[in-house]
Protein backbone atom coordinates (compact mmCIF):
# COMPACT_ATOMS: atom_id res chain seq x y z
CA UNK A 1 0.00 0.00 0.00
CA UNK A 2 1.45 3.45 -0.98
CA UNK A 3 1.19 6.18 1.40
CA UNK A 4 -2.00 8.44 0.51
CA UNK A 5 0.07 12.27 0.87
CA UNK A 6 2.77 10.12 -1.35
CA UNK A 7 0.43 8.92 -3.92
CA UNK A 8 -0.57 12.61 -4.48
CA UNK A 9 2.33 13.79 -5.67
CA UNK A 10 2.33 11.38 -8.97
CA UNK A 11 -1.60 10.72 -9.46
CA UNK A 12 -4.52 12.48 -9.74
CA UNK A 13 -7.76 10.92 -8.67
CA UNK A 14 -11.32 10.88 -10.35
CA UNK A 15 -14.35 10.11 -7.99
CA UNK A 16 -18.00 8.88 -9.25
CA UNK A 17 -20.50 7.53 -7.62
CA UNK A 18 -23.52 5.82 -8.05
CA UNK A 19 -26.14 6.04 -5.22
CA UNK A 20 -29.27 3.43 -4.50
CA UNK A 21 -32.52 4.50 -3.04
CA UNK A 22 -35.10 2.87 -1.85
CA UNK A 23 -38.75 4.83 -1.94
CA UNK A 24 -40.86 4.88 0.99
CA UNK A 25 -43.63 4.11 -1.09
CA UNK A 26 -46.57 1.61 0.74
CA UNK A 27 -46.08 -1.07 -2.27
CA UNK A 28 -43.64 -2.18 -4.66
CA UNK A 29 -42.64 -0.42 -7.81
CA UNK A 30 -44.57 -2.90 -10.08
CA UNK A 31 -47.58 -4.55 -8.28
CA UNK A 32 -49.57 -4.18 -4.65
CA UNK A 33 -47.07 -5.74 -2.52
CA UNK A 34 -46.20 -4.29 0.39
CA UNK A 35 -42.63 -2.93 1.26
CA UNK A 36 -42.40 -2.95 4.90
CA UNK A 37 -39.29 -3.03 6.69
CA UNK A 38 -37.76 -6.35 8.73
CA UNK A 39 -41.59 -8.72 7.59
CA UNK A 40 -41.03 -12.39 7.99
CA UNK A 41 -38.87 -13.84 4.52
CA UNK A 42 -41.09 -13.98 1.52
CA UNK A 43 -43.87 -13.17 3.08
CA UNK A 44 -44.21 -9.67 0.72
CA UNK A 45 -44.70 -11.63 -2.82
CA UNK A 46 -46.87 -11.95 -5.75
CA UNK A 47 -47.03 -13.14 -9.62
CA UNK A 48 -45.36 -9.77 -10.35
CA UNK A 49 -42.74 -9.34 -8.08
CA UNK A 50 -41.83 -12.93 -8.54
CA UNK A 51 -41.84 -13.53 -12.53
CA UNK A 52 -44.30 -15.95 -12.91
CA UNK A 53 -45.33 -16.18 -16.43
CA UNK A 54 -48.23 -14.34 -17.61
CA UNK A 55 -48.20 -11.63 -15.00
CA UNK A 56 -48.11 -8.30 -16.12
CA UNK A 57 -46.31 -5.08 -14.16
CA UNK A 58 -48.44 -1.68 -13.75
CA UNK A 59 -45.79 1.38 -12.75
CA UNK A 60 -46.56 2.93 -9.26
CA UNK A 61 -47.54 6.44 -9.89
CA UNK A 62 -45.61 7.68 -6.34
CA UNK A 63 -43.14 6.32 -6.88
CA UNK A 64 -42.98 8.19 -10.75
CA UNK A 65 -43.36 11.60 -8.79
CA UNK A 66 -40.74 10.74 -6.14
CA UNK A 67 -38.42 10.19 -8.50
CA UNK A 68 -39.32 13.98 -9.94
CA UNK A 69 -38.82 15.60 -7.32
CA UNK A 70 -35.55 14.20 -6.69
CA UNK A 71 -34.41 15.15 -10.09
CA UNK A 72 -36.28 18.54 -9.37
CA UNK A 73 -34.31 19.40 -6.18
CA UNK A 74 -31.13 18.46 -8.19
CA UNK A 75 -31.85 21.06 -10.76
CA UNK A 76 -32.10 17.95 -13.24
CA UNK A 77 -34.05 18.55 -16.63
CA UNK A 78 -37.26 16.54 -15.99
CA UNK A 79 -37.63 14.05 -19.48
CA UNK A 80 -40.88 15.11 -21.63
CA UNK A 81 -40.26 11.23 -22.93
CA UNK A 82 -38.48 8.37 -21.06
CA UNK A 83 -39.16 4.67 -21.06
CA UNK A 84 -38.50 1.14 -18.89
CA UNK A 85 -36.24 -1.04 -20.25
CA UNK A 86 -34.88 -4.56 -19.74
CA UNK A 87 -31.77 -5.11 -18.00
CA UNK A 88 -30.29 -8.79 -18.64
CA UNK A 89 -28.45 -10.59 -16.01
CA UNK A 90 -28.54 -13.41 -14.08
CA UNK A 91 -28.58 -13.71 -10.14
CA UNK A 92 -30.33 -15.51 -7.63
CA UNK A 93 -31.77 -12.59 -6.01
CA UNK A 94 -33.77 -11.37 -9.25
CA UNK A 95 -36.75 -14.04 -9.69
CA UNK A 96 -37.41 -12.54 -13.30
CA UNK A 97 -33.84 -12.99 -14.93
CA UNK A 98 -33.83 -9.28 -15.66
CA UNK A 99 -34.18 -6.22 -13.95
CA UNK A 100 -36.67 -3.40 -14.62
CA UNK A 101 -34.70 -0.43 -15.06
CA UNK A 102 -34.07 2.70 -17.09
CA UNK A 103 -30.75 2.76 -20.07
CA UNK A 104 -30.52 5.33 -22.43
CA UNK A 105 -33.96 7.52 -21.74
CA UNK A 106 -34.06 8.23 -17.75
CA UNK A 107 -36.49 10.10 -16.20
CA UNK A 108 -34.32 12.74 -15.07
CA UNK A 109 -30.81 14.13 -16.51
CA UNK A 110 -28.17 16.94 -16.37
CA UNK A 111 -28.65 17.93 -12.73
CA UNK A 112 -25.94 19.14 -10.03
CA UNK A 113 -24.62 19.54 -6.33
CA UNK A 114 -22.53 21.57 -4.75
CA UNK A 115 -20.77 20.14 -1.34
CA UNK A 116 -18.38 22.37 0.57
CA UNK A 117 -15.38 20.92 1.50
CA UNK A 118 -12.54 22.96 3.37
CA UNK A 119 -14.33 26.19 2.67
CA UNK A 120 -13.96 25.34 -1.09
CA UNK A 121 -17.10 24.70 -3.02
CA UNK A 122 -16.87 21.63 -5.45
CA UNK A 123 -19.59 20.97 -8.04
CA UNK A 124 -21.19 17.66 -8.42
CA UNK A 125 -22.60 17.06 -11.95
CA UNK A 126 -25.45 14.83 -11.89
CA UNK A 127 -25.37 12.65 -15.09
CA UNK A 128 -29.28 10.94 -14.78
CA UNK A 129 -31.48 10.28 -12.38
CA UNK A 130 -33.83 6.79 -12.82
CA UNK A 131 -35.85 4.68 -11.98
CA UNK A 132 -35.82 0.88 -11.18
CA UNK A 133 -36.77 -2.16 -9.01
CA UNK A 134 -34.66 -3.54 -5.91
CA UNK A 135 -33.70 -6.83 -5.63
CA UNK A 136 -34.25 -9.96 -3.44
CA UNK A 137 -31.56 -9.98 -0.42
CA UNK A 138 -29.17 -13.47 -0.56
CA UNK A 139 -28.59 -14.71 3.08
CA UNK A 140 -25.03 -16.76 2.77
CA UNK A 141 -24.95 -19.66 5.93
CA UNK A 142 -21.94 -21.03 7.44
CA UNK A 143 -19.54 -19.07 6.82
CA UNK A 144 -17.23 -16.18 8.52
CA UNK A 145 -17.52 -13.50 6.86
CA UNK A 146 -21.47 -13.57 5.16
CA UNK A 147 -20.14 -14.00 2.27
CA UNK A 148 -20.55 -16.77 -0.42
CA UNK A 149 -17.15 -18.13 -0.57
CA UNK A 150 -17.06 -20.33 2.38
CA UNK A 151 -20.96 -20.27 3.16
CA UNK A 152 -22.60 -23.75 3.41
CA UNK A 153 -25.47 -22.92 1.97
CA UNK A 154 -27.70 -19.39 0.76
CA UNK A 155 -31.27 -18.11 1.45
CA UNK A 156 -32.98 -15.54 -0.53
CA UNK A 157 -35.57 -13.49 0.40
CA UNK A 158 -37.80 -11.78 -2.21
CA UNK A 159 -39.93 -9.08 0.16
CA UNK A 160 -37.21 -6.19 -1.27
CA UNK A 161 -37.72 -7.53 -4.81
CA UNK A 162 -40.04 -5.00 -6.60
CA UNK A 163 -39.24 -2.02 -4.33
CA UNK A 164 -38.89 1.14 -6.13
CA UNK A 165 -35.64 2.01 -6.37
CA UNK A 166 -33.88 5.74 -7.58
CA UNK A 167 -30.28 5.49 -8.83
CA UNK A 168 -28.72 8.99 -9.18
CA UNK A 169 -25.42 8.68 -11.67
CA UNK A 170 -22.74 11.39 -11.43
CA UNK A 171 -20.28 12.15 -14.05
CA UNK A 172 -16.51 11.54 -13.17
CA UNK A 173 -15.30 14.28 -10.56
CA UNK A 174 -11.60 15.14 -10.91
CA UNK A 175 -9.63 17.63 -9.55
CA UNK A 176 -10.74 17.19 -5.73
CA UNK A 177 -6.65 15.74 -4.99
CA UNK A 178 -6.25 14.76 -1.50
CA UNK A 179 -10.03 15.61 -0.58
CA UNK A 180 -11.03 13.48 -3.04
CA UNK A 181 -11.89 10.81 -0.07
CA UNK A 182 -14.09 13.87 1.90
CA UNK A 183 -15.71 15.40 -1.57
CA UNK A 184 -17.18 11.70 -1.70
CA UNK A 185 -18.54 11.95 1.97
CA UNK A 186 -19.69 15.12 1.60
CA UNK A 187 -21.70 14.76 -1.66
CA UNK A 188 -23.59 11.25 -0.21
CA UNK A 189 -24.29 13.48 3.18
CA UNK A 190 -25.72 16.08 1.20
CA UNK A 191 -27.91 13.95 -0.83
CA UNK A 192 -29.06 12.02 1.62
CA UNK A 193 -29.96 15.33 3.82
CA UNK A 194 -32.07 16.02 0.12
CA UNK A 195 -33.59 12.97 0.02
CA UNK A 196 -34.71 12.98 4.03
CA UNK A 197 -35.69 16.40 3.07
CA UNK A 198 -38.47 15.91 0.16
CA UNK A 199 -39.85 12.31 2.82
CA UNK A 200 -39.48 10.22 0.24
CA UNK A 201 -37.47 7.44 1.32
CA UNK A 202 -36.38 7.21 5.45
CA UNK A 203 -32.84 6.75 3.58
CA UNK A 204 -31.52 4.47 6.62
CA UNK A 205 -27.96 3.01 5.50
CA UNK A 206 -27.51 0.54 7.79
CA UNK A 207 -31.26 -0.80 6.57
CA UNK A 208 -29.95 -0.69 3.03
CA UNK A 209 -32.41 2.13 1.88
CA UNK A 210 -29.33 3.94 0.52
CA UNK A 211 -26.63 2.45 -1.06
CA UNK A 212 -23.68 4.11 -2.49
CA UNK A 213 -21.24 2.34 -5.26
CA UNK A 214 -18.23 4.28 -5.32
CA UNK A 215 -16.23 4.87 -8.29
CA UNK A 216 -12.34 5.55 -8.20
CA UNK A 217 -9.70 5.55 -10.82
CA UNK A 218 -5.93 7.21 -11.06
CA UNK A 219 -3.72 8.95 -14.08
CA UNK A 220 -0.48 10.09 -14.13
CA UNK A 221 -0.39 13.66 -13.03
CA UNK A 222 -0.68 15.54 -16.36
CA UNK A 223 -1.93 12.63 -18.39
CA UNK A 224 -4.36 13.27 -21.25
CA UNK A 225 -6.78 9.71 -20.12
CA UNK A 226 -8.56 8.96 -17.12
CA UNK A 227 -6.91 5.85 -15.83
CA UNK A 228 -8.89 1.98 -15.57
CA UNK A 229 -11.82 2.64 -12.89
CA UNK A 230 -13.11 0.14 -9.70
CA UNK A 231 -16.65 0.28 -8.88
CA UNK A 232 -16.16 -1.02 -4.98
CA UNK A 233 -20.59 -2.24 -4.26
CA UNK A 234 -23.05 -1.06 -1.90
CA UNK A 235 -20.79 0.48 0.62
CA UNK A 236 -23.39 1.54 3.89
CA UNK A 237 -22.36 4.05 6.08
CA UNK A 238 -21.06 7.74 5.58
CA UNK A 239 -18.09 7.00 6.93
CA UNK A 240 -17.09 4.02 4.41
CA UNK A 241 -17.54 5.96 1.52
CA UNK A 242 -14.82 7.84 2.80
CA UNK A 243 -12.86 5.15 3.59
CA UNK A 244 -13.37 3.38 0.18
CA UNK A 245 -12.37 6.05 -1.83
CA UNK A 246 -8.97 6.46 0.54
CA UNK A 247 -8.13 2.42 0.23
CA UNK A 248 -8.37 2.17 -3.25
CA UNK A 249 -6.74 5.21 -3.86
CA UNK A 250 -3.46 3.56 -2.29
CA UNK A 251 -3.87 0.16 -3.63
CA UNK A 252 -4.24 1.85 -6.82
CA UNK A 253 -1.22 3.33 -6.62
CA UNK A 254 0.71 0.56 -5.53
CA UNK A 255 -0.63 -1.87 -8.51
CA UNK A 256 0.37 0.76 -10.99
CA UNK A 257 3.62 1.88 -9.02
CA UNK A 258 4.49 -1.95 -9.81
CA UNK A 259 4.11 -1.86 -13.54
CA UNK A 260 0.85 -3.91 -13.58
CA UNK A 261 -2.48 -2.04 -14.76
CA UNK A 262 -5.92 -1.66 -12.63
CA UNK A 263 -8.38 -4.19 -13.93
CA UNK A 264 -12.09 -2.77 -14.11
CA UNK A 265 -14.11 -4.84 -11.85
CA UNK A 266 -16.76 -4.11 -8.82
CA UNK A 267 -14.98 -4.79 -5.77
CA UNK A 268 -15.98 -5.15 -1.99
CA UNK A 269 -16.05 -3.07 1.04
CA UNK A 270 -14.80 -4.61 4.27
CA UNK A 271 -16.14 -2.38 7.72
CA UNK A 272 -13.94 -4.33 9.96
CA UNK A 273 -10.60 -3.29 7.91
CA UNK A 274 -11.58 -0.87 5.81
CA UNK A 275 -10.59 -2.79 2.78
CA UNK A 276 -11.39 -4.19 -0.48
CA UNK A 277 -11.24 -6.76 -2.43
CA UNK A 278 -11.80 -8.41 -5.88
CA UNK A 279 -15.84 -9.08 -6.75
CA UNK A 280 -16.10 -9.98 -10.67
CA UNK A 281 -14.94 -8.52 -13.75
CA UNK A 282 -17.12 -5.13 -14.74
CA UNK A 283 -19.93 -5.60 -16.87
CA UNK A 284 -20.24 -2.88 -20.21
CA UNK A 285 -23.92 -1.67 -20.71
CA UNK A 286 -23.69 -3.76 -24.00
CA UNK A 287 -23.32 -7.09 -21.79
CA UNK A 288 -26.89 -6.62 -20.11
CA UNK A 289 -28.29 -6.29 -23.83
CA UNK A 290 -30.94 -3.63 -22.54
CA UNK A 291 -33.66 -3.51 -24.57
CA UNK A 292 -37.47 -1.34 -24.37
CA UNK A 293 -39.64 -3.13 -21.41
CA UNK A 294 -42.97 -4.25 -24.00
CA UNK A 295 -44.91 -4.48 -20.79
CA UNK A 296 -44.73 -1.05 -19.45
CA UNK A 297 -46.02 2.17 -21.48
CA UNK A 298 -43.29 4.71 -21.60
CA UNK A 299 -43.31 7.62 -18.72
CA UNK A 300 -44.74 11.85 -20.27
CA UNK A 301 -44.62 13.48 -17.48
CA UNK A 302 -47.41 16.36 -18.06
CA UNK A 303 -45.26 19.83 -18.00
CA UNK A 304 -48.08 21.52 -15.72
CA UNK A 305 -47.69 18.07 -12.59
CA UNK A 306 -43.71 18.67 -13.18
CA UNK A 307 -44.18 22.09 -12.01
CA UNK A 308 -47.28 21.76 -9.33
CA UNK A 309 -44.11 19.30 -8.41
CA UNK A 310 -41.64 21.53 -8.31
CA UNK A 311 -43.93 24.32 -6.30
CA UNK A 312 -43.94 21.66 -3.78
CA UNK A 313 -40.45 21.22 -2.75
CA UNK A 314 -39.64 22.18 0.58
CA UNK A 315 -36.97 24.21 1.74
CA UNK A 316 -33.52 22.41 0.63
CA UNK A 317 -30.73 21.62 2.88
CA UNK A 318 -28.87 24.10 1.93
CA UNK A 319 -30.84 27.10 2.02
CA UNK A 320 -31.77 25.85 5.08
CA UNK A 321 -28.15 26.18 6.32
CA UNK A 322 -27.74 29.58 5.09
CA UNK A 323 -30.94 30.99 6.75
CA UNK A 324 -30.55 28.91 10.25
CA UNK A 325 -26.57 30.50 10.16
CA UNK A 326 -28.40 34.25 9.73
CA UNK A 327 -30.93 33.72 12.29
CA UNK A 328 -28.57 32.08 15.01
CA UNK A 329 -25.35 34.65 14.32
CA UNK A 330 -22.80 31.61 13.45
CA UNK A 331 -19.84 31.52 11.37
CA UNK A 332 -20.05 28.78 8.37
CA UNK A 333 -17.50 26.99 10.64
CA UNK A 334 -19.86 26.66 13.50
CA UNK A 335 -22.89 25.70 10.74
CA UNK A 336 -20.29 23.22 9.32
CA UNK A 337 -19.84 21.30 12.92
CA UNK A 338 -23.35 21.51 13.72
CA UNK A 339 -23.89 19.80 10.36
CA UNK A 340 -20.89 17.00 10.43
CA UNK A 341 -22.22 16.11 13.77
CA UNK A 342 -25.85 15.19 12.78
CA UNK A 343 -27.12 18.01 15.09
CA UNK A 344 -28.65 20.33 12.97
CA UNK A 345 -32.41 19.13 12.90
CA UNK A 346 -31.82 18.58 17.17
CA UNK A 347 -30.36 22.21 17.73
CA UNK A 348 -33.53 23.42 15.58
CA UNK A 349 -36.13 22.12 17.69
CA UNK A 350 -34.46 22.76 20.70
CA UNK A 351 -34.51 26.10 19.66
CA UNK A 352 -38.24 26.07 18.70
CA UNK A 353 -38.58 24.25 22.19
CA UNK A 354 -37.40 27.28 23.67
CA UNK A 355 -33.73 27.42 24.20
CA UNK A 356 -31.15 29.51 22.91
CA UNK A 357 -29.48 29.06 19.59
CA UNK A 358 -26.34 29.04 22.16
CA UNK A 359 -27.50 26.90 24.81
CA UNK A 360 -28.98 24.38 22.16
CA UNK A 361 -25.43 23.91 20.46
CA UNK A 362 -23.35 23.89 23.70
CA UNK A 363 -25.69 20.61 24.94
CA UNK A 364 -25.81 18.73 21.56
CA UNK A 365 -22.42 19.62 20.75
CA UNK A 366 -20.55 18.86 23.87
CA UNK A 367 -22.10 16.79 26.64
CA UNK A 368 -24.63 14.84 24.54
CA UNK A 369 -22.22 14.15 21.40
CA UNK A 370 -19.41 12.80 23.79
CA UNK A 371 -22.15 10.43 25.37
CA UNK A 372 -23.06 9.48 21.79
CA UNK A 373 -19.51 9.21 20.91
CA UNK A 374 -18.99 6.90 23.91
CA UNK A 375 -22.40 4.95 23.33
CA UNK A 376 -21.51 4.23 19.57
CA UNK A 377 -24.61 5.78 18.26
CA UNK A 378 -26.06 8.62 16.68
CA UNK A 379 -27.19 12.03 18.81
CA UNK A 380 -31.08 11.72 17.79
CA UNK A 381 -30.86 8.12 19.42
CA UNK A 382 -29.71 8.95 22.54
CA UNK A 383 -32.91 9.04 24.58
CA UNK A 384 -33.13 12.72 24.98
CA UNK A 385 -35.27 14.86 22.89
CA UNK A 386 -35.24 18.77 22.04
CA UNK A 387 -37.80 19.55 24.15
CA UNK A 388 -35.89 18.13 27.07
CA UNK A 389 -33.00 19.60 26.41
CA UNK A 390 -34.12 23.05 26.26
CA UNK A 391 -36.39 22.90 29.50
CA UNK A 392 -32.53 21.46 30.86
CA UNK A 393 -31.15 24.98 29.48
CA UNK A 394 -34.63 26.91 30.60
CA UNK A 395 -33.79 25.65 34.59
CA UNK A 396 -29.88 26.58 34.51
CA UNK A 397 -31.25 29.86 33.06
CA UNK A 398 -33.60 30.46 36.03
CA UNK A 399 -31.28 29.22 38.72
CA UNK A 400 -33.07 26.12 39.22
CA UNK A 401 -29.66 24.21 38.74
CA UNK A 402 -26.31 25.39 37.19
CA UNK A 403 -24.44 23.68 35.11
CA UNK A 404 -22.53 20.47 37.30
CA UNK A 405 -26.06 19.58 38.50
CA UNK A 406 -27.39 19.74 34.69
CA UNK A 407 -24.95 16.89 34.20
CA UNK A 408 -26.67 14.93 36.57
CA UNK A 409 -30.23 15.65 35.61
CA UNK A 410 -28.99 14.59 32.14
CA UNK A 411 -28.29 11.04 33.61
CA UNK A 412 -31.74 10.89 34.93
CA UNK A 413 -33.44 11.64 32.03
CA UNK A 414 -31.50 9.19 29.89
CA UNK A 415 -31.84 6.38 32.42
CA UNK A 416 -35.84 6.90 31.45
CA UNK A 417 -36.35 8.62 34.91
CA UNK A 418 -38.45 11.55 33.57
CA UNK A 419 -38.35 14.73 32.35
CA UNK A 420 -35.52 17.37 33.56
CA UNK A 421 -37.79 19.36 36.10
CA UNK A 422 -39.39 15.53 37.66
CA UNK A 423 -35.38 14.02 37.99
CA UNK A 424 -34.75 17.82 40.30
CA UNK A 425 -37.74 17.17 42.43
CA UNK A 426 -37.12 13.20 42.92
CA UNK A 427 -33.44 13.22 43.20
CA UNK A 428 -33.20 17.57 45.37
CA UNK A 429 -31.23 18.67 42.97
CA UNK A 430 -31.74 22.10 42.62
CA UNK A 431 -29.95 25.26 43.17
CA UNK A 432 -29.29 25.73 47.10
CA UNK A 433 -30.72 29.43 48.01
CA UNK A 434 -28.84 31.13 50.75
CA UNK A 435 -30.27 29.07 53.34
CA UNK A 436 -28.57 28.42 56.97
CA UNK A 437 -27.17 25.34 55.58
CA UNK A 438 -25.49 27.57 53.43
CA UNK A 439 -24.44 29.87 55.37
CA UNK A 440 -22.77 27.38 57.54
CA UNK A 441 -20.96 26.28 54.63
CA UNK A 442 -19.34 29.24 54.01
CA UNK A 443 -18.50 29.87 57.93
CA UNK A 444 -16.72 26.83 58.04
CA UNK A 445 -15.11 27.34 55.01
CA UNK A 446 -13.48 30.46 56.26
CA UNK A 447 -13.00 28.81 59.60
CA UNK A 448 -10.92 26.20 58.19
CA UNK A 449 -8.92 28.33 55.96
CA UNK A 450 -7.26 30.93 57.82
CA UNK A 451 -4.38 31.14 55.62
CA UNK A 452 -6.50 31.64 52.54
CA UNK A 453 -8.20 34.00 54.42
CA UNK A 454 -5.32 36.01 55.33
CA UNK A 455 -4.33 35.97 51.43
CA UNK A 456 -7.36 37.51 50.14
CA UNK A 457 -7.48 40.11 52.87
CA UNK A 458 -4.16 41.29 51.98
CA UNK A 459 -4.77 41.81 48.04
CA UNK A 460 -4.67 38.41 46.56
CA UNK A 461 -8.62 38.44 45.82
CA UNK A 462 -8.07 35.12 43.05
CA UNK A 463 -6.99 33.22 46.49
CA UNK A 464 -10.92 33.37 47.27
CA UNK A 465 -11.14 30.77 44.49
CA UNK A 466 -10.20 28.03 46.85
CA UNK A 467 -12.30 28.97 49.23
CA UNK A 468 -15.52 28.83 46.68
CA UNK A 469 -14.20 25.68 45.87
CA UNK A 470 -14.54 24.65 49.88
CA UNK A 471 -18.00 25.23 49.96
CA UNK A 472 -19.11 23.85 46.73
CA UNK A 473 -17.45 20.49 47.86
CA UNK A 474 -19.69 20.68 51.19
CA UNK A 475 -22.70 21.31 49.25
CA UNK A 476 -21.82 18.31 46.62
CA UNK A 477 -22.16 21.26 43.69
CA UNK A 478 -25.30 22.53 45.00
CA UNK A 479 -24.45 25.56 46.19
CA UNK A 480 -24.28 28.48 42.94
CA UNK A 481 -21.14 29.71 42.64
CA UNK A 482 -22.08 33.10 42.24
CA UNK A 483 -23.96 33.52 45.22
CA UNK A 484 -20.86 31.58 47.28
CA UNK A 485 -18.42 33.76 45.77
CA UNK A 486 -20.94 37.23 46.75
CA UNK A 487 -21.02 35.97 50.81
CA UNK A 488 -17.72 34.99 50.70
CA UNK A 489 -16.41 38.18 49.77
CA UNK A 490 -19.25 39.97 52.28
CA UNK A 491 -17.62 38.27 55.05
CA UNK A 492 -13.92 37.73 54.19
CA UNK A 493 -13.65 41.39 52.86
CA UNK A 494 -15.61 43.25 54.81
CA UNK A 495 -13.71 41.66 58.19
Amino acid sequence: MVDYDELLTRYEPVIGLETHVELGTASKMFCGCATTFGAEPNTHTCPVCLGMPGSLPVANAAAVEATIKIGLALGCRIAPWSRFARKNYFYPDIPKGFQTSQYDEPLCVDGHLDVEVDGRTYRVEIERVHLEEDTGKNLHVGGATGRIHGADHSLIDFNRAGIPLVEIVTRPVPGAGVLAPEVARAYVTELREIVQALGVSDVRMEQGSLRCDVNISLNPVGAPEWGTRTETKNVNSLRSVERAVRFEMRRQAAVLDDGARVVQETRHFHEDTGSTSSGRSKEEATDYRYFPEPDLVPLAPDAAWIEELRAQLPELPAARRTRLQGEWGISGTEMTWLANAGALGLVEETVAAGASPAEARKWWLGDLARRANEAGTELGELGVTPAQVAELAGLITAGTINDKLARQVLDGVLAGQGSPAEVVEAQGLAVMGESDELVAAVDAAIAGAPDVVAKVQSGKVQALGALVGAVMKTTRGKADAATVKRMLEERVLSS
